[in-house]
């Protein structure tokens, strides 16, 4: 994975309910995995802005519920620090629902998205509706 430019915070741990933000049909999700972490005996894997995770749909369509899934984290309410000092926090932990290629299920993304997830996954950003 490409790398970020900000001082992101973890804050995401495993079964940490997040609000799916595009139009899939997945409502609400909760974190199972984080792809690629890679930690010692008995840590709790965390995800922060713009990473790659495998979620389970609790609430939304029928035919969704109760699938794994995969996901990349648009928002966090753990506020993270940009490299140019300024601190950034949103307020909802938020995802947008992924292939295998990284490339998104759906058509449009509800809400802003952060800058850090448009340099690590451009394609999310480009169905964006805005970039903060």
């Amino acid at each position: 994975m490409k790398a970020i430019n900000a001082r992101r915070a973890k804050s995401l741990l495993l079964n940490s309910n997040c609000v799916c933000a595009d139009n899939s049909g997945a409502k609400e999700v909760y974190l199972i995995s984080v792809v690629g972490f890679k930690g010692k005996k008995r840590r709790n894997p965390s995800a922060g802005i713009a990473d790659l995770v495998n979620v389970v749909v609790r609430k939304g369509k029928p035919e969704m519920k109760s699938k794994i899934e995969r996901a990349v984290i648009i928002r966090t309410k753990k506020e993270y620090r940009r490299h140019d000092g300024t601190r950034i926090k949103f307020e909802d932990n938020a995802v947008v629902l992924v292939d295998e290629k990284g490339l998104p299920k759906a058509s449009e993304v509800k809400g802003v998205v952060a800058k850090e997830v448009g340099e690590r996954w451009p394609k999310i950003a480009g169905i964006a509706s805005a970039i903060v």
